[in-house]
């Protein structure tokens, strides 16, 4: 026992007296062992790291294209799946604010020929030709949409990808909504596009005022919108659904003659299912949402029966 006690010591003092930094995810990458180097390296003390899940971590990794890696494509989560160990050139936060390139590579770790989680070890990289302030405004303008701000198609997608494989191999539930604004057209005929921008503008600052760090909302085209939310059960779906619907009946959008429009959404509403591909998921809230329309305007449509907990 001291022996081990003894040789657990010596690894754990080689590991922080290293330069490179090293860390260690479990298999639904909570941060377990955080070591001196990375401490140096991205300004982050080990106290401020373990126990967190990595999209929670603030590190924050893009790649050299500006791809949020946590959402688009995570070497952690895909090594944990299929053991391939991966190398990669990511840009990440230090606590000062500022990004710092690296270069990573990510290795499986198993127990009895199990893959139990993984472990990052990463070290300084060349910024060569590259520019922090290009780099974040190329994610930007890549992943957002230029008037609401919000989550664009392109990053819903990615991140409806993610969660689809998060909830497949992990059974981590979510749901998925699919909204339109009741009546759009007549705003952009009766008060002009200015004011049929505001009313876009306003809905999406009023959602993303509840919206959680595991949660997405954001415009999928047009007027239409996409939540995507982690629940713990399937009627949870609903109650958060109709959590949106009642906010933006109760948000006053305000043209610039003053006077008030009322504004409604149709939102169709389910939950993720195992053989779900991204377009079967969206189809089906595209659906329920028409519903909605069909239905009177200004609801809620599921496919989540009370049952189906």
């Amino acid at each position: 026992m001291l022996f081990r006690s003894t040789t657990e010591e010596l690894y754990l003092s080689i590991l922080n007296n290293i330069q490179d930094g090293v860390y260690y995810v479990d298999i639904h990458r909570k941060i377990k062992f955080w070591n001196k180097g990375a401490e140096q390296i991205t300004g982050y003390q080990a106290d401020e790291m373990l126990g967190l899940e990595c999209p929670e971590s603030k590190l924050n990794h893009i790649d050299e294209f500006g791809n949020h890696l946590c959402i688009t494509g995570c070497p952690l989560f895909a090594t944990n799946i299929d053991g391939v160990v991966r190398t990669e050139r990511v840009f990440v936060r230090h606590k000062n604010g500022y990004r710092i390139p690296l270069l990573t590579t990510v290795y499986p770790i198993r127990e009895n020929g199990v893959i139990v989680g993984s472990v990052e070890v990463f070290t300084r990289n060349s910024p060569k030709a590259y520019d922090d302030n290009l780099i974040e405004n190329l994610s930007e303008k890549a992943m957002h949409d230029s008037l609401t701000r919000l989550p664009n198609r392109s990053y819903l997608e990615s991140f409806l990808q993610y969660k689809l494989s998060e909830y497949q191999h992990f059974g981590k539930r979510f749901a998925l909504l699919f909204v339109d604004i009741d009546h759009f057209r007549v705003f952009n005929n009766t008060y002009g596009h200015d004011v049929g921008d505001l009313v876009l503008t306003d809905i999406a600052k009023s959602i993303m005022n509840i919206i959680k760090k595991d949660d997405m909302f954001g415009r999928w085209g047009g007027e239409e919108f996409v939540g995507i939310f982690s629940i713990n059960r399937n009627y949870e779906a609903s109650v958060i659904a109709e959590r949106i619907r009642h906010l933006v009946e109760n948000t006053v959008v305000t043209n610039s003659d003053g006077k008030e429009l009322k504004v409604t959404i149709s939102v169709g509403v389910t939950t993720s299912r195992h053989q779900d591909t991204p377009d079967d998921i969206i189809k089906r809230a595209d659906s329920l949402m028409y519903q909605s329309k069909h239905n009177g305007r200004n609801m809620v449509s599921t496919d989540v029966s009370a049952e189906n907990v």
